[in-house]
């Protein structure tokens, strides 16, 4: 089987621009905007896991296309695993900046800075469900640099770098990046499977 388009469930034109970018023109990625859907999709599973599989399986079921979903969080050593799976609505619905500052503010007193972004992707291609994980370990700095990315970029320093995601160019935050491992693992998956 050729698989040509692919449909993303985000409307986030960052993430959007992020897998264009580490997907290349191996495959045409689609939006949710793209096949007419405007629908908040729920997230409400207690996992990224859970998340991801949430949206692909609402797409793929309502709208009868491939496609594929991925869920991100933070996830600080010091404060077991938050913000997690709540990050994009930490402080409120998808803030970034009052969720930096409630991170900021809850590290204060922590000498543990440690951290990990972690992607989960789910793809669904003719019923068939397949995960995938990326992960780039950190540390959360003390203030926001930067004024690239988004999201909790401006705070985090990925492990062996001294600037945060935010003062990567975006091809250098993609070669170390968690989305960026998820996708390339999402890719040769596809090249294999789904080219000839």
């Amino acid at each position: 089987m050729l698989l040509s388009e692919l449909v993303f469930a985000t409307n986030n034109k960052h993430k959007l621009e992020e897998v264009k970018a580490c997907l290349g023109d191996s495959f045409r990625i689609l939006s949710l905007a793209d096949i007419g859907c405007n629908e908040d999709i729920p997230e409400t599973a207690d996992t990224l896991q859970g998340n991801a599989l949430l949206k692909a399986r609402y797409v793929y079921e309502n709208y009868h296309v491939n496609c594929f979903a991925d869920d991100t969080g933070l996830e600080v050593d010091a404060l077991d695993g938050e913000p997690g799976v709540h990050s994009a609505r930490y402080a409120g619905d998808h803030d970034s900046q009052a969720n930096m500052t409630k991170l900021l503010q809850k590290l204060e007193k922590k000498c543990d800075r440690n951290a990990q972004f972690r992607t989960v992707i789910a793809l669904i291609i003719e019923g068939k469900e397949t995960l995938f994980q990326g992960i780039v370990r950190g540390s959360i700095s003390k203030e926001r640099c930067g004024s690239g990315g988004f999201g909790y970029d401006p705070i985090f320093i990925p492990q062996d770098y001294t600037q945060s995601f935010s003062e990567l160019s975006m091809e250098e935050k993609n070669s170390i990046s968690h989305r960026g491992k998820a996708i390339r693992k999402l890719v040769e998956y596809l090249k294999s499977q789904y080219e000839k």
